[in-house]
Order: C-alpha cells, then sequence, then structure tokens
C-alpha cells in the first residue's frame, strides 16, 4: 500500500495522475476497483476534491493471470540495478498492451523475464515509467519498484529527466532551431496533431548533426510533438508517412531515443547512451557519426536559442 498526503486542493483524479504519473483512466480503474482511500474511507469518484492535508491510500493492484503471449523479440539491456533498468527499444515493439493490440509486447517480454517491478500503475504499465511509439526505437526507463517508480515520475513532470532524439530528415537542416508552438488535435484529421491556437505549450529544440542526421531536445512531452513541430518548418522524418510524404520505400519513422538523463534514487546522476539498430546504422553509411557521442554536450551550446521563447 501506498500514502500520499495533498499538498493542495486538487480533484483526486488529477493528484494521483500527477503522483503516479499514469493517466487519469488508469486511475478511474483504480477508483472503480476500490483501490482508493481518503482517510481511511473508500473514495467513490475521482472528481472528489481533496483537502490539504487529506491521506490517500492506494493498495496495490492484483496481477491478473492474462493470457500468454509468445514472445519472439529480443530487447537489449543498457542498465540494471536492484532498483531499475534501461533497455534500448527496437522499433516495431509496443510498449504497454491495448484492447486493439493483439501481439505481445515490451511489458510480456518483463513478464517473461520474469522481472518483478512496479505495479501502482496496473498490470498493463507494469513497470513502465514513460513510453515511446512502437516505430520509435531507444532508450527507456524501467522501475522496479514503487518508491523508484514515483521518484522517477515527479523527474519525468519537473523535467529533469529527459532524452535526446536523433533522426534522419527528408531535408537537412541549416541551423539549430528552437520551435516553440502550442499543439493541439488537428481539426481536419482526428489521428493527427497539430499546430493550433489554444493548444497545449510545446517547445523542441532542433540540431543539425551531419547532413540530414538531426537531433532534438523536449521541453514538453506532447503527442507527436516531434514530428508536428517538424511540419511546422517545412521537413518530415524519413518513413513518417503520417506527417510527410505518403509513399516511401522506408519500413518505419527513422526515430531513435539516442540518450537518457535522469537522477538514480541513490543520488547519482545517469545519461545512458542507447545505439541505433541496423535499419538506421544502412541509411547513414558515409555519413560522419559517432556511436558514444553525448548529444547532451551538443546541445549544452544551443540551448540559449529556446531561452527566451
Amino acid at each position: 500500500m501506498q500514502k500520499l498526503k495533498a499538498d493542495k486542493e486538487i480533484r483526486l483524479d488529477k493528484f494521483l495522475s500527477e503522483k503516479l504519473n499514469t493517466s487519469r483512466n488508469q486511475i478511474e480503474n483504480l477508483i472503480k476497483n476500490s483501490l482508493v482511500k481518503i482517510n481511511d474511507k473508500e473514495a467513490k469518484k475521482g472528481g472528489i476534491k481533496l483537502k490539504i492535508g487529506d491521506i490517500i491510500e492506494i493498495k496495490k493492484p492484483k496481477i491478473k493471470t492474462s493470457e500468454k503471449k509468445e514472445v519472439n523479440f529480443k530487447i537489449p539491456i543498457l542498465y540494471e540495478d536492484d532498483d531499475l533498468l534501461v533497455i534500448n527499444k527496437p522499433p516495431g515493439i509496443v510498449v504497454h498492451p491495448a484492447p486493439s493490440y493483439k501481439d505481445a509486447t515490451l511489458v510480456d517480454w518483463l513478464k517473461e523475464k520474469g522481472y518483478k517491478l512496479s505495479n501502482i500503475a496496473g498490470e498493463e504499465r507494469f513497470g513502465i515509467v514513460h513510453r515511446i511509439d512502437k516505430e520509435t526505437s531507444g532508450a527507456l526507463v524501467i522501475a522496479k519498484n514503487n518508491p523508484t517508480h514515483e521518484f522517477l515520475a515527479k523527474q519525468l513532470k519537473d523535467k529533469s529527466m529527459g532524452r535526446y532524439y536523433i533522426m534522419l530528415l527528408n531535408e537537412e537542416l541549416k541551423e539549430p532551431k528552437c520551435v516553440n508552438a502550442p499543439i493541439g488535435r488537428n481539426p481536419k484529421n482526428r489521428i493527427k496533431m497539430a499546430v493550433v491556437k489554444g493548444g497545449k505549450e510545446a517547445k523542441t529544440l532542433f540540431v543539425p548533426i551531419f547532413k540530414n542526421l538531426t537531433a532534438a531536445k523536449l521541453y514538453t512531452g506532447r503527442t507527436h510533438q516531434i514530428r508536428v513541430h517538424l511540419n511546422k518548418i517545412g521537413r518530415y522524418i524519413l518513413g513518417d508517412t503520417t506527417y510527410g510524404k505518403k509513399e516511401q520505400n522506408i519500413p518505419r519513422v527513422m526515430l531513435h531515443a539516442k540518450e537518457i538523463y535522469f537522477t538514480h534514487p541513490n543520488g547519482k546522476k545517469l545519461s545512458i547512451i542507447a545505439p541505433i539498430f541496423e535499419d538506421f546504422k544502412n541509411l547513414i553509411q558515409g555519413y560522419e557519426y559517432e556511436e558514444n557521442l553525448s548529444l547532451r554536450n551538443i546541445f549544452i551550446n544551443h540551448e540559449r536559442l529556446c531561452e527566451f521563447k
């Protein structure tokens, strides 16, 4: 059981969503399954207004016995200790289960390997602190226990945890560029996002590396943020048929979470580099590319571009 103390007047579902770094749908599931109490009384709905000092208790969800899915892929482990592991997610693998997805996911792989991970967000998000899209590859941190999950989730929220991405663009970016433009649902196509008036604040810094190989840092975490902001400056990622050219002879979106940085629960600052996969390597043959290049060191020299935007 986990206990939290309300530090402001706020809706229960919003408070738990922020503290546990999970969706309100997941919070509603916890409440529906009688797993949440306020001051020793069972919470009946997520809209309850908390008072400062209220004690919220969250019981661990029971792990359901679900149909075992065949896992036919391997996941490279970049770092592991008693509290967490960092993996290099290959392209084509979905992070956690969804009703519309029937194949094995990263969560299924974790279960098959026998990992005992955090469960504060439920079975379907077994240990998952954050996610990346199916076609995107790269670094992902996974919590092995609930205190670590909460510790990392706070960093995700206050942006002290972050990732640097690399991608291959359809056209070279001539110079570093900060894009500060609000993102919301595309009013003409509901499966896409777009820069829209009244959308959520979004800021991305793009830095060219070599030719069309480009790096990006997110200052916010909006859906499809990199792809939407590239679209605003007339670029798209190779393989992206949603925001780019419809017909491309490239099997996936060539986007890779290259480097992740965060503070370990023991206080140590970590920065971990995820090697690119073969499909990416094949497209940058002949490029001036260093596998262990620290993007963080590169971005330090350009972050001023986003400071006043």
